[in-house]
């Protein structure tokens, strides 16, 4: 489960960060290139007021076209750009695009689809002890594959952006469990990374902590890929708490604010744990919701399987903990399709030679294309084996993407102290 969370000293420094919601003035940070200071309203050095002038004239064509224009707003986009006038006007006007694209002055009067209002497994519940609007992320009633069956990738990355406005909405007026391999589907990794890259330009420095609660094995994986499309500064954000997460929660966010299901004493008027009137906990979204069968992919690889053969695809895995990920789609007939693990080195091997770690069965990746991924155990040679032995007559064309996921570092030492 993540929690995101966000906060300021007073109503309007709660425009600073979100982490659930907006971020408040701390003292200096490992961002802060310009002086010693912080970088936020009232805490500035000589060098950074002056960086904050120069860059409120150069961007005084498009002030009247953003949502504030207070020093709240514009230290902002200079505290993500570490002061660099001319890196940060150039994200700002980007952003200046980026909102007429969106039509984002207008976002708060759109309405998700009825399939995402009731799956999307997300919501603000609470605030923190400082303020800020908790944000929940439930991962564990998160089906990407289905709500990207059921509504397009615009709308869920339009779902995003809304709930970040009414986030910051929040500010201005006054998290992840069951993560597994079906998480790690492409085209739903693919939406989460461009999510990720469009906050980091859209709207910078509103996060203040990401708390990820009961982290499983899995996700220094799933983080080693979203890592590329975060900002090193947000990263030290990210917070992986361990068994005593809940007194560890209590911490930042006092027992009225935190529902009983993370620890603390809120609930819903009729007494739900869950606060389920604030907060969506998702689920498996039923198939009468999709729109189509399938997510149009671009393959890495084409290949020919001549009739009564198979063709094996080796992947070497330095060590255990890996993700072996792929897709396929097959034209001229069904495809059969297992992984086996080498146990010799330097020579092929037939399937029976090898230990089977996915049982091979025959799909039907001409009609809907098959996709999945397992973690690997121990290192060694993996096969992905495609098998058309039983057909003697038709040779099977396929397109497939292999992928090897590494788990990042940093994240995986944590998990292991707990």
């Amino acid at each position: 489960m993540g929690v995101a969370t966000s906060s300021a000293e007073d109503r309007r420094a709660c425009r600073e960060t979100h982490s659930g919601a907006c971020a408040q003035d701390q003292g200096a940070g490992p961002h802060t290139a310009v002086g010693s200071m912080s970088g936020q309203v009232g805490d500035l050095s000589p060098s950074q007021e002056r960086a904050l002038a120069q860059f409120r004239e150069n961007v005084q064509d498009v002030l009247a076209v953003l949502p504030s224009t207070d020093d709240y707003f514009l230290l902002r986009w200079l505290r993500a750009r570490s002061f660099d006038l001319k890196k940060s006007e150039d994200m700002l006007r980007k952003h200046v695009k980026f909102r007429k694209q969106q039509d984002l002055d207008n976002i708060l009067t759109w309405q998700p689809s009825e399939v995402v209002r009731l799956y999307e497994p997300s919501g603000f519940c609470g605030h923190d002890r400082e303020g800020s609007p908790v944000w929940y992320h439930i991962i564990r009633g998160l089906d990407l594959k289905g709500l990207l069956f059921s509504v397009s990738k615009q709308e869920m990355l339009r779902f995003n952006f809304w709930s970040l406005e009414l986030l910051l909405r929040d500010c201005e007026q006054q998290s992840q469990e069951g993560l597994s391999l079906r998480h790690l589907w492409k085209p739903g990794v693919e939406l989460v990374q461009e999510f990720f890259s469009a906050l980091e330009a859209n709207y910078p420095e509103i996060l203040k902590n990401l708390i990820i609660v009961k982290a499983p094995k899995l996700f220094p994986v799933a983080f080693n890929l979203i890592k590329p499309y975060i900002t090193e500064e947000t990263r030290r954000k990210v917070v992986i708490l361990g068994g005593n997460w809940k007194q560890e929660l209590l911490k930042l966010i006092s027992p009225d604010q935190l529902p009983v299901e993370f620890g603390g004493t809120m609930t819903d008027p009729d007494g739900n744990p869950k606060c389920l009137t604030k907060i969506n906990y998702g689920g498996d979204v039923p198939q009468h919701y999709y729109l189509r069968n399938h997510v149009r992919v671009q393959y890495d690889h084409q290949a020919t399987v001549g009739r009564g053969s198979s063709l094996q695809v080796d992947n070497e895995i330095l060590f255990p903990g890996c993700v072996l990920r792929w897709q396929f789609a097959s034209d001229g007939g069904d495809i059969g399709f297992g992984v086996f693990l080498k146990t010799k080195m330097g020579e092929r091997q037939r399937a029976g030679e090898m230990t089977e770690v996915l049982a091979s069965q025959r799909y039907n990746a001409h009609m809907v294309p098959e996709d999945g991924s397992l973690t690997c155990t121990e290192a060694g040679v993996y096969v992905l084996r495609f098998d058309n032995t039983y057909s003697m007559i038709h040779p099977k064309h396929i397109s497939y993407t292999v992928e090897v996921l590494l788990p990042d570092q940093t994240s995986l030492e944590k998990i292991e102290k707990f």
